[in-house]
């Protein structure tokens, strides 16, 4: 691990009980959502990571607890360096504090993330879908969404789904 990046782990390790992993020189630190707020701005104001690259959220179902984790991947412009934290959540409702007023391009990634996996942040400022028709039903990335589909045509199977396909009228 590179030594500014040790620096910065070990600090949320102390501070906010963070847990680190790190694969193939990837380095991430699983934080509890109630440290969310403290360690972002510590990331932010002390350690000079002043960009937010990637938000998303990740659906373990059937697994409970967690069943999801929200991914945060932030980089240093200053330092070249990048710094993943993960935020495990329980239950089918799960809600978490905005890092919005750290991070304002945060608000797209949170609204993404809501409306794909039905993920609220408490004190968003403008919590609609984004990607969905307001009055959808569901979150379309919950591993548990029923799909839907329409099975993919190829050669061997053309004419049994063509048989299931409505014909157009004359």
């Amino acid at each position: 691990m590179d030594s500014r990046l040790q620096d910065v782990v070990n600090n949320l390790k102390a501070r906010y009980s963070g847990v680190v992993r790190e694969f193939r020189g990837e380095v991430t630190v699983l934080l509890e959502p109630e440290h969310l707020i403290p360690a972002f701005t510590c990331i932010k104001d002390e350690f000079g990571f002043d960009m937010l690259e990637a938000e998303t959220a990740v659906d373990y179902w059937p697994q409970t607890s967690p069943r999801f984790h929200v991914v945060y991947q932030l980089y240093s412009m200053e330092k070249n360096i990048q710094l993943r934290i993960r935020v495990p959540l329980d239950g089918n409702a799960p809600t978490l504090p905005t890092i919005e007023r750290i991070f304002p391009n945060a608000n797209w990634h949170e609204r993404e993330i809501w409306d794909m996996f039905g993920i609220r942040f408490d004190g968003h400022s403008d919590p609609r879908r984004l990607l969905m028709p307001a009055d959808w039903q569901g979150h379309p990335l919950r591993k548990d969404y029923p799909l839907g589909y329409e099975e993919v045509q190829f050669d061997f199977n053309a004419e049994e789904i063509m048989v299931h396909k409505p014909r157009p009228e004359k």
